[in-house]
């Protein structure tokens, strides 16, 4: 389990440098944030697709795509928009204020979506449990 918490650390430092290297691609593309944006969203989606040809399973795959509820693809969207903006804002208000408002947000929807049980998410419902939680995960693995 404390792979699963070092995973989510290594990707939130990796946000600041995704950010930061966009917005240069950004000002390199003529100050095109949207444009370094598409340019990202492309080469990940490369990087994916490979990744998904080395796995297989094409098959049980492409038979679940169409039983997928509209709103499960939504995801793709807030992606595209989260690099856009992160492109577009790091060089504006600095990587740590745009980390701080963006943890801040995500932290916000998260207790949210947690407590509520939203978006088909197992409820977990606010309260003091979660400092306990994490040192448990962190001794029992």
């Amino acid at each position: 389990m404390m792979w699963y918490f070092l995973m989510a650390f290594g990707i939130g430092m990796g946000i600041a440098v995704q950010a930061a290297i966009n917005s240069r691609l950004a000002i390199g593309l003529g100050g095109q944030p949207l444009a370094a944006a598409f340019f990202s969203f492309a080469i990940g989606t490369l990087c994916l697709g490979f990744v998904m040809l080395w796995q297989g399973d094409w098959q049980s795959m492409s038979e679940n795509i169409p039983k997928q509820a509209w709103w499960r693809w939504v995801g793709g969207a807030i992606g595209a928009v989260f690099v856009f903006i992160t492109a577009f804002l790091a060089p504006k208000i600095g990587l740590v204020n745009m980390a701080f408002l963006i943890i801040l947000g995500q932290l916000m929807a998260g207790m949210v979506i947690d407590h509520f049980g939203l978006i088909q998410m197992p409820v977990r419902p606010l309260g003091m449990h979660i400092p306990t939680e994490l040192k448990n995960y962190h001794t029992t693995t």
